[in-house]
């Protein structure tokens, strides 16, 4: 069994994810944006990996583009986001970025990366301060802030990483049968 690896990453723990995963599989590893869907048709196994972004899965086109290339290929996808696992996040992910004849072709993983702040560009800062603004208006008000909001103003003033290697077992395991 031929096992490929793509991630997109843009903060590290996308990447690192990718890495212990190819490592485990003797998996071939490419960034995302140095990869093409005819590079495919060499592997009998696909695992994408990307960062989450408003709940959207960064640079999932390529896989959701490929479909037709990825036919009888075992695919997996995870996605990994500052939020701790829950059922609740990985359907909420799952149906956002996927249809429902989608999900019948992959097997999807939610893996708990983190954030950094420093390690993201211009444009996603101001986005994540117009979030800080929203957040931090909500608590003016007195309205209770939930975990991840919470969460996220910590993340916010102090970077966060939850990656451990133990987090890929499950989708390794599914990887080998």
């Amino acid at each position: 069994m031929k096992t490929l690896v793509i991630y997109s990453s843009k903060t590290g723990f996308v990447r690192k994810y990718a890495e212990w995963i190819a490592e485990e599989l003797r998996a071939d590893l490419f960034p995302a944006d140095r990869t093409h869907k005819s590079i495919f048709r060499s592997y009998d196994t696909i695992i994408y990996g990307g960062g989450l972004y408003a709940g959207g899965i960064n640079g999932i086109g390529l896989i959701k583009k490929s479909f037709s290339e990825l036919e009888g290929k075992k695919v997996i996808v995870y996605a990994s986001g500052a939020s701790p696992w829950s059922e609740k996040v990985l359907n909420e992910v799952r149906d956002k970025n996927f249809t429902a004849e989608e999900q019948k072709k992959i097997n999807f993983f939610y893996l708990r990366g983190g954030f950094d702040l420093t390690k993201i560009g211009f444009f996603d800062r101001f986005l994540m301060k117009l979030l800080k603004m929203k957040i931090m208006s909500k608590k003016k008000k007195g309205i209770r802030l939930d975990g991840d909001e919470t969460g996220m103003i910590n993340a916010m003033e102090k970077p966060v990483n939850f990656t451990k290697k133990e987090n890929i077992k499950e989708l390794v395991d599914r990887a080998k049968k």
